[in-house]
């Protein structure tokens, strides 16, 4: 779900009020607006969250706008040569500038977060888009963003997933994951080993708005993960899953889960103008209810000896500490407050409270439930107050609970719990109420009570199937349907029409049949290593010539098979392989996709050539070069070389410091008589930064020639040699539009914006519209790249 200042409004803009992307604040766009609210300050004084003698600072920080923060992606191996080039080149280039007559401070590091990767500076959106001084640090930032070596997010939003001690193995749900900024930490902490392709661990990212799960998918991509699978649902009732563990059905626990719930917002004030006057306590009465379930939600699924983290963009203690109370309180043991006060030095934080009392949206105080008069207890929830039982409540720790304060360190204001599980929940050790009197059901979908983490769900299920049996024929059908789809490696979309989902229809996930006779040629010309995990590639494509190939981790393939028809999947996998109609006749039909080299190139044994700094530089700045212009080393290595698709290896020589000093992949193809890379502009920009090449006038010349029409795009791409394939068409054109709707859009529904670019893509190039059904879904949240977390 979105999270906003009211509730879910946020959520309905297609922004999310926590913050991790858009460099926001210098309230330009609110002239308007006053920042006063009497109730707002009434409450919160009278609720005591704040020290003695800091009204007057936490009040004036709430009136100031946010500072902008970037954080670095961390796993990547050029992290250190981005922080370089941010420390040396940009961050100098503002040292005693000023705009609009306000001298721009210089970033600094945040001292909490590790290695020096994220950074904040008072420089604003509005200021960093209009200021000509600042135009090539802006380009910068909007290159690498897109390439997804930086996330632009806000620093409190960065706390959640640092919490959650994230190791390589482990498997971890984001429950309400749109947009994505937190996904995309627990990401690159999966892959936090460069050199092992595929680790054991996965994400699966939820949300309950179909809209913004495209958006979450083009976040996710960008980081170019195998191990990420991006889902559908409500939080709050999010389905077990089930994996074969050694020819057994077994329920998926998860290591680490992410509960960032909807919130009222009231932490995001710097930057959620409005919120000042539509701040009311009844947005926080209103989802209190919600959070404590997707929380209790979430404990369910959770592993025992797993960690939760339950997070709120807001200070209120009805969204925070009660919910927390209230799950402590049920778990009856099961669950504990895990003390990270010694976790992320350096951050400033107020430990939680025990002592607060509710309050309606006209100023009335309540301290217990009793106090309630009836016709207020629909508003007002026994959950809602604290516990009263001293022994109790000292036994909760609710001080291990984390408050961020904005005053403190120059941020917005944050809520954080780290919650650990030391049993099943209590009622989930309760056998099924008729489980005996329930028959052997067919197919693989058997949840018991001995293996299920959610007993209450079974209960419910087995009583209607048990007086049902119409149900239950009609559940044996989908068991087998769903058994016969698995022997054929297809995990599509149930086939009851009564589960037909809300939102864009999915294509089915169809893997590659061990004995397909399309992967042959591939192992062959690439020299794949007999280890190549080939039973993880997927197309999403029943019918007709498989387009494109993705390839998942080895664990999410086992999900997929097994959950098919209980979860509706949104995206998953990552491109490793291109059908290249130019491509066959030199013996393989496929060519090699940039985004999943990284993936791929540790099976690769054939095909590659080792290139030099000077030869890289020639690739990414020239469109088709002839080989004639490359070393001599390079040209003897290709010329007893099939043509074909090749990759580019680039490995850095430590004796030669000043140049690039980290190793870099490319797809290419080679030509009769030229040599071409198949690299993305952004990351051929980003490269090319990185070995220090000035790229700002190719920049420009590339933006005004954005006014080409679409018949000249047309023909530039008809005209284009060797093998670029409907999907690099599409992608280019996507980019166009992209640039045409401009940033604005963000403001507008993501459905309308991405529909505009799809049918300017099927009118591009109609004979090709049903030939990737991948691609005219990833168009859907292509155009979405200014809208983040």
């Amino acid at each position: 779900p979105g999270r906003g200042a009211a509730g879910r409004g946020a959520a309905r803009q297609g922004r999310r009020a926590d913050g991790g992307g858009v460099f926001q604040g210098w309230a330009g766009g609110y002239p308007e607006i006053v920042k006063e609210n009497e109730l707002f300050e009434r409450y919160y004084r009278e609720l005591g969250i704040v020290p003695a003698g800091e009204w007057g600072a936490f009040m004036a920080a709430l009136r100031e706008p946010l500072p902008a923060t970037l954080r670095i992606t961390g796993y990547r191996s050029h992290a250190k040569e981005i922080l370089h080039c941010l420390k040396e080149k940009y961050f100098r280039e503002l040292q005693d500038l000023e705009v609009d007559g306000q001298k721009v401070e210089m970033p600094q590091s945040l001292s909490w977060y590790p290695e020096e990767l994220a950074w904040h500076t008072n420089l604003s959106r509005k200021i960093l888009r209009k200021s000509p001084q600042l135009e090539k640090f802006h380009q910068f930032l909007v290159s690498e963003t897109e390439c997804g070596n930086i996330s632009r997010q806000e620093a409190v939003s960065m706390i959640p997933p640092l919490l959650l001690n994230v190791n390589p193995h482990h498997k971890i749900l984001d429950m309400c994951a749109a947009p994505g900024s937190k996904t995309a930490q627990l990401i690159e902490m999966l892959h936090a080993d460069m050199n092992v392709p595929f680790p054991k661990g996965f994400v699966i990212a939820n949300d309950v708005d179909n809209k913004r799960c495209y958006l979450l998918v083009h976040q996710a991509k960008r980081l170019n993960s195998p191990c990420i699978m991006v889902v559908n649902h409500d939080a709050s009732s999010i389905p077990n899953l089930q994996i074969d563990v050694d020819g057994r059905k077994e329920v998926l626990f998860y290591d680490r889960i992410l509960c960032d719930v909807p919130c009222s917002g009231d932490g995001t004030m710097r930057k959620n103008i409005d919120v000042w006057k539509k701040w009311t306590t009844q947005n926080s009465l209103q989802l209190h209810g919600l959070q404590l379930r997707i929380a209790t939600r979430g404990v369910e699924q959770l592993a025992e000896g797993g960690r939760m983290v339950y997070s709120t963009c807001s200070l209120n203690p009805i969204e925070n500490e009660a919910v927390i109370a209230s799950l402590l309180e049920k778990s009856q043991g099961a669950l504990e407050l895990a003390d990270v006060s010694s976790e992320l030095p350096g951050l400033k934080r107020m430990p939680g409270i025990t002592k607060w009392k509710v309050m309606l949206k006209d100023g009335q105080w309540f301290e217990e439930w009793k106090d309630v008069p009836s016709n207020r207890q629909t508003q007002i929830r026994p959950t809602m107050f604290p516990v009263k039982d001293e022994e109790k409540l000292k036994a909760m720790n609710l001080e291990r609970c984390l408050r961020i304060l904005p005053h403190h360190q120059n941020t917005g204001g944050f809520f954080v719990a780290v919650l650990i599980k030391k049993s099943p929940m209590p009622w989930n050790k309760r056998p099924p109420k008729v489980h005996q009197k329930l028959p052997q059901r067919t197919g693989d979908t058997e949840v018991t009570a001995a293996n299920s983490d959610n007993g209450s769900e079974c209960i419910a299920e087995e009583q209607t199937l048990d007086g049902n049996d119409e149900s239950k024929k009609m559940q044996e059908l989908q068991n087998s349907d769903t058994e016969q789809s698995k022997k054929e490696g297809v995990c599509g979309p149930p086939p009851s029409k009564k589960m037909k989902l809300f939102g864009f229809k999915e294509d089915p996930f169809v893997f590659l049949p061990e004995d397909d006779p399309l992967f042959v040629p591939i192992q062959k010309f690439y020299a794949l290593d007999p280890s190549f995990p080939k039973m993880n590639l997927l197309t999403r494509t029943q019918e007709g010539k498989k387009r494109q190939l993705y390839m998942v981790s080895k664990e999410l393939r086992n999900v997929l098979l097994n959950n098919s028809e209980k979860m509706k999947v949104i995206n998953t996998g990552i491109k490793v392989l291109s059908r290249n109609s130019d491509g066959e006749q030199f013996g393989c039909a496929f060519r090699l996709a940039q985004e999943g080299i990284y993936t791929l190139y540790p099976f690769i044994h054939a095909r590659i050539i080792n290139v030099c700094i000077e030869d890289v530089k020639i690739l990414l700045t020239q469109e088709n070069p002839f080989l004639s212009k490359f070393s001599s080393e390079t040209q003897k290595k290709v010329k007893d070389m099939a043509m074909g698709s090749i990759v580019l290896k680039y490995d850095p020589d430590p004796e030669k410091p000043d140049d690039l000093q980290c190793p870099i992949v490319l797809c290419g193809w080679q030509g009769k008589t030229s040599l071409r890379a198949f690299v993305p502009k952004n990351e051929r920009l980003h490269y090319l930064r990185m070995m220090g090449v000035e790229v700002f006038k190719a920049k420009r010349k590339e933006e005004e020639s954005e006014s080409k029409t679409e018949e000249e795009v047309r023909q530039r791409l008809a005209q284009t040699e060797e093998g670029m394939d409907v999907e690099d068409k599409e992608h280019d054109l996507v980019t166009k539009i992209e640039t045409e709707v401009g940033e604005e859009s963000s403001h507008s529904p993501v459905e309308s914006s991405a529909m505009e670019v799809e049918n300017k893509i099927e009118d591009l190039d109609q004979p090709s519209k049903n030939a990737n059904s991948h691609v005219s879904q990833e168009s859907k949240d292509t155009n979405t790249s200014n809208v983040k977390d």
